[in-house]
């Protein structure tokens, strides 16, 4: 029976894309309650404020994600058809070309031809993408995919802190706003950390550190201009 390892790696395509989306959600929706309320706006400014953002962060997300990663898909498939066309009209200069990868990853010259033939009579156009291009199945561009992630996330995450300025006090609303936030962003840390296999402590610090800075610049332009307009 075939045994198939597990490695995190393959879940770096929409690790990215969900934990960019609930990040951006989080801060960027909580960042802009605190900014108008900090500026003075009522409550229910506030949560107008917040709803607008929150649909149009997710929109942004979603099309921001799909265009950039439709441009690395693009490429991809541009250096494929290249790599076809290479193929066709030159068998031996890319065998030749396959077996040299191998050399140089410490193979006997004449056993890194044997793989190179094994590898291109199986599949020649995956051996090149692979072991030329740098490109496999886990990591290939998956615009949709991508897209969806990161405007669903950022719904998600935006959700929150707007649920919170719904329910909370309107004199402890920033405060409310930016402890439940920032405890929302120490969780994410954490198990995008955990999922990914990284530093837990580290990934946790960064996440909640840039959230911090990103909600109290947000608060004090607020606040500021709030007094001149």
């Amino acid at each position: 029976m075939r045994h198939r390892e597990f490695h995190r790696s393959e879940r770096i395509g929409w690790l990215r894309a969900a934990v960019l989306g609930a990040n951006d959600g989080i801060v960027s929706t909580a960042s802009l309650i605190l900014g108008v309320a900090g500026a003075g706006a009522t409550g229910s400014g506030v949560l107008i404020a917040g709803i607008a953002g929150l649909v149009a962060g997710a929109m942004s997300m979603a099309a921001g994600e799909y265009v950039s990663v439709s441009s690395q898909a693009d490429t991809e498939e541009a250096d494929l058809r290249r790599e076809r066309k290479e193929l066709e009209s030159n068998d031996l200069l890319e065998r030749a070309e396959l077996a040299a990868i191998y050399v140089g990853r410490g193979l006997d010259p004449d056993l890194a031809r044997q793989v190179a033939d094994q590898l291109m009579m199986h599949d020649a156009l995956g051996a090149h993408a692979r072991d030329e291009l740098g490109i496999s199945e886990i990591q290939r561009a998956r615009p949709m995919l991508a897209a969806v992630a990161s405007a669903g996330t950022f719904a998600v995450g935006g959700a929150l802190p707007l649920l919170v300025a719904l329910l909370a006090p309107a004199n402890a609303l920033s405060a409310c706003v930016v402890g439940t936030s920032l405890a929302f962003l120490a969780i994410l840390g954490f198990l995008a950390a955990r999922t990914g296999g990284a530093r837990v402590l580290a990934g946790t610090l960064r996440v909640t550190f840039w959230g911090a800075v990103a909600m109290a610049l947000t608060y004090g332009a607020g606040a500021l201009f709030g007094t001149i307009v």
